[in-house]
C-alpha cells in the first residue's frame, strides 16, 4: 500500500508535465498533478460559471404541474447538498493524488476496464454540448436579427461551436480564467432575468405555481433525482477539477464549496424555467427571455448571458471529461482530443432536443444515465474509502503490465447490477443504484478470487 507520503511513478505519461513553469495546454497531461493552479476562490467560481446550465431550465419546465414553488426550491436546494457531497466524496482522490478520473478508476477497473465508465460519462456529456451550444447559437441568432436584421442559426451554430473548440484548446488555464472572469457577470444576469420574469408573470405564477397543492410525496424526490441528475456526470469526474485545486483545504470545507457554487445557478435556472414554462407553457429559453424583456438593450444583453453561459458550462463541464477519455483511450493530445470533442457535438442533432415535446424527453434522458452513473460513482467511493482505505498505489496505477491490467469484472458486473435496479425505479434512478452497486462491488471484490490481483 502507499504510506501518505506520495511518491510519483517514474513510468507514467508525461510525469514531468506538472513540474514546468506555468501551465500551458503542450502540458495537459493524465499524469499526477504537481503544479496546482486553482485556489478556494477561483475553484469555488470556476464551478460556480461552469453550472449554469440550460439542461437545469429544462427539468424546471418538466416539473410543472407537479411541484408547487415552494416543493421545487426545497427539491432543487436537497438536490445540490446531496451533489456537494457526492463531489466531496467522490474528488478526494483526485485532490489528494492529483489524478484525473480515467486514472482513478483504473483501481476499481483495471486499465481495459475504464473504457466503459468513460463511455458511460462521454455520451451525456457530448449531447449536452450540442444541445447547449444550439441553445447559445439561438441566443446570438436572435441579437443579431434584432440589431442587424440577419437570421441564420445553422451560420451561428457553426461559428459558435468552433469559437468554443478554440477556447477548449487553451487548456485548463484559460478554462479557469474564463470561468473567474464570467462568474460576475452571470451572477448579475440571473438576477435581473428572474426579476423580468417575475414581474412580468407574476400573476400567472402565483395561480399556476403557488396556490397548487404539489406533493411532498415520490414526485419530489423525483424531481430532487432530476436537478441532481444534471451533475450526476460531473460527480464521475470531479477528480479532473478537483485535481488542480491547491492543498489546505479539508473535506468539509468542500462539499461547502461545491454546493454553495451549485446551488445560486441552479436554483436560479431552474425556477426560472418551472415559473416560464408554467405561465406560459413554453420551453425555449430564448422565446421565453424575448417575450420577458421589452427594452431592446436589456434583451440583448440578456441573449448575450444565454451564449455566454453555455460557453462556461460546456468548456468545464462537457469538455474535459471526455477529452481526459479520447487521451486515455487512443493516446490523444489534449488539444486533438478537445477538437475532436467539438466536432462530435455537431452530430447530437440538439435542433431535435430544443423542440417544445422534447421536454418529457430530455427528462427520461437524464434518468437514464443517471442509472448507468450511479452505480460508477458508488463503485468508485467503495473502492477508495472502503476498501484500499484512502490510499493508492501510483505506481500501479500508471503500470499496464501491472496488477490493474485488463478488466476487473467486479467493478463492470456491480456497476450493471446497479443499473439494472435503477432501471426499474426509473423516477429515482441515481439513488437507487448506490447501495446494490456498492454492496455487489464490495462482496466480489473481498470473496471473489479473479479480484485478487485489485485488492493490493
Amino acid at each position: 500500500m502507499q504510506s501518505e507520503e506520495l511518491t510519483y511513478p517514474s513510468n507514467s505519461i508525461d510525469a514531468s508535465a506538472g513540474d514546468k513553469a506555468g501551465k500551458s495546454v503542450e502540458h495537459e497531461s493524465l499524469a499526477p498533478q504537481k503544479n496546482r493552479i486553482m485556489g478556494r476562490v477561483s475553484y469555488l467560481l470556476a464551478w460556480f460559471g461552469g453550472c449554469v446550465s440550460i439542461g437545469t431550465f429544462a427539468m424546471g419546465s418538466s416539473v410543472v404541474g407537479t411541484l408547487n414553488l415552494l416543493q421545487a426550491t426545497m427539491a432543487i436546494a436537497i438536490g445540490c447538498f446531496i451533489i456537494g457531497v457526492a463531489l466531496a466524496l467522490n474528488g478526494a482522490a483526485g485532490y489528494k493524488y492529483g489524478v484525473p478520473f480515467m486514472v482513478q478508476a483504473r483501481s476499481a477497473f483495471g486499465f481495459a476496464g475504464t473504457r466503459f465508465p468513460g463511455l458511460v460519462r462521454a455520451v451525456p456529456a457530448i449531447v449536452w454540448y450540442g444541445f447547449q451550444s444550439w441553445i447559445g447559437a439561438g441566443a446570438l441568432n436572435a441579437v443579431s436579427s434584432t440589431l442587424l436584421g440577419f437570421d441564420n442559426l445553422v451560420f451561428y451554430f457553426i461559428a459558435f461551436q468552433f469559437l468554443q473548440i478554440g477556447l477548449s484548446v487553451l487548456g485548463f488555464k484559460g478554462i479557469k480564467w474564463l470561468e473567474n472572469i464570467g462568474s460576475g457577470f452571470i451572477l448579475a444576469s440571473l438576477v435581473y432575468m428572474f426579476y423580468s420574469v417575475v414581474t412580468k408573470y407574476g400573476d400567472e405564477i402565483t395561480t399556476n405555481l403557488v396556490n397548487i397543492e404539489g406533493t411532498w410525496g415520490a414526485p419530489f424526490w423525483a424531481a430532487t433525482m432530476l436537478f441532481l441528475g444534471i451533475y450526476s456526470t460531473m460527480m464521475l469526474n470531479v477528480s479532473d477539477y478537483s485535481r488542480e485545486l491547491k492543498k489546505g483545504t479539508g473535506p468539509g470545507l468542500l462539499t461547502t464549496m461545491y454546493a454553495m457554487s451549485i446551488l445560486p445557478c441552479t436554483l436560479f435556472m431552474g425556477l426560472i424555467g418551472l415559473m416560464v414554462s408554467g405561465a406560459t407553457g413554453t420551453n425555449d429559453p430564448i422565446q421565453v427571455f424575448a417575450s420577458a424583456v421589452d427594452n431592446t438593450p436589456l434583451l440583448v444583453t440578456t441573449l448575450l448571458f444565454i451564449a455566454f453561459a453555455q460557453v462556461t458550462t460546456n468548456v468545464l463541464n462537457n469538455v474535459v471529461p471526455p477529452t481526459y477519455i479520447l487521451m486515455d483511450v487512443f493516446k490523444l493530445k489534449f488539444k486533438t482530443s478537445t477538437i475532436i470533442v467539438g466536432l462530435a457535438a455537431f452530430a447530437t442533432f440538439p435542433w431535435e432536443l430544443v423542440k417544445q415535446e422534447s421536454s418529457a424527453g430530455l427528462q427520461l434522458f437524464v434518468q437514464t444515465y443517471s442509472a448507468f452513473l450511479g452505480p460508477i460513482f458508488a463503485v468508485l467511493v467503495v473502492d477508495y474509502f472502503v476498501l484500499r482505505g484512502r490510499t493508492l498505489n501510483l505506481d500501479y496505477l500508471y503500470d499496464e503490465n501491472g496488477p490493474y491490467a485488463g478488466i476487473n469484472w467486479a467493478a463492470v458486473i456491480a456497476s450493471l447490477v446497479g443499473a439494472a435496479v435503477a432501471l426499474i425505479f426509473s423516477s429515482v434512478s441515481w439513488y437507487a443504484s448506490l447501495i446494490p452497486a456498492g454492496l455487489t462491488y464490495y462482496v466480489l471484490m473481498t470473496n471473489w478470487s479473479a479480484c485478487a490481483r485489485f485488492r493490493k
